[in-house]
Formats: structure tokens, sequence, C-alpha cells
């Protein structure tokens, strides 16, 4: 009985998933470092435990409205295409295992958000959960920005 166990989060009142094995750690926000002249996504760099790492607001990397940092507020430490980076959620809820037969494609239909983020939707109960595919959250020139901002930081 294969299945996958999805990290949920929400952005803006929706459920997110990320497949537990691309999850580093889940962190408290901390201080972040701003970097002039960058998307608004970025928010910045954070030091964790020695290691720099890049850190998108996928809140405004979505299109959905700026919302002040809460206590819910978490940053999701993930392996991006072999570079460690921090998304910001609202809140991490829970890790959930979804059957083979709990998860669909993405369908044709969903225009809210850029289908290319999205790797299926898995469902359990009344729960739809979107699983994002987060090798495709970040276009290349944006990844290869990641990786300079980071680099940068290191020197």
């Amino acid at each position: 009985m294969a299945g996958r166990q999805l990290v949920i989060f929400n952005i803006n009142d929706e459920s997110f998933g990320v497949e537990i094995e691309q999850v580093s750690s889940i962190e408290k926000p901390m201080e972040i470092f701003k970097i002039p002249n960058t998307p608004e996504y970025i928010e910045g760099l954070i030091n964790l435990r020695g290691k720099v790492y890049t850190v998108f607001n996928l809140r405004k990397k979505f299109g959905y409205p700026s919302k002040e940092f809460d206590d819910n507020t978490k940053i999701v430490i993930v392996n991006l295409n072999s570079i460690m980076a921090g998304f910001i959620v609202d809140e991490v809820n829970e890790i959930l295992t979804f059957e083979d037969s709990d998860i669909e494609s993405t369908p044709q239909s969903i225009k809210d958000l850029n289908r290319k983020y999205l790797n299926g939707i898995a469902k359990k109960g009344e729960k739809i959960v979107f699983i994002l595919d987060v090798s495709q959250i970040l276009s290349v020139s944006e990844e290869e920005e990641a990786r300079k901002i980071a680099g940068a930081a290191v020197k």
C-alpha cells in the first residue's frame, strides 16, 4: 500500500502540501536580513545554525495579499533544486499520509494559482490539499538569483 507523506501548511486559508522528503526543518520566524533590489517575494536571508538560507514569501509569490507574521507563521526549510531555501507560510498544520488513490492530477480548470507550481491534489474526507512541486516554485532565472544571493552572503 503505497502512499505519500506531506507536510501540510496554510497560505491565505488554502491548504498546501510538500513531500516530507523535501523538508529539512520547520522554524519559527527569526531575524531576516533584507537584500536590496530583489523581487518583493524574496524576504531576505536568515542565518540558521551557521548556514545562510534565502527566504521566499509564498504568499507574495502566489499573488495573495500581504499579512503580518504572527505566532502561527513558520519558515519551512526545503531542498529546492539542490539549494536549501526557506518558504514563509501562514501556519504549518500537520503531516498526513495520502494513499495513491487519494491523489489526483491538477485539474485544468484551476486558474487562481499558476498550475506549474502544483504537482497534484490530495483528498482526505472533505479536506483538499494542493501538492506543491517545489522544483517549479522558482523560474530558472529566479533560482540563479537565489544562488547568487546565498553565495554572496557566504563570502
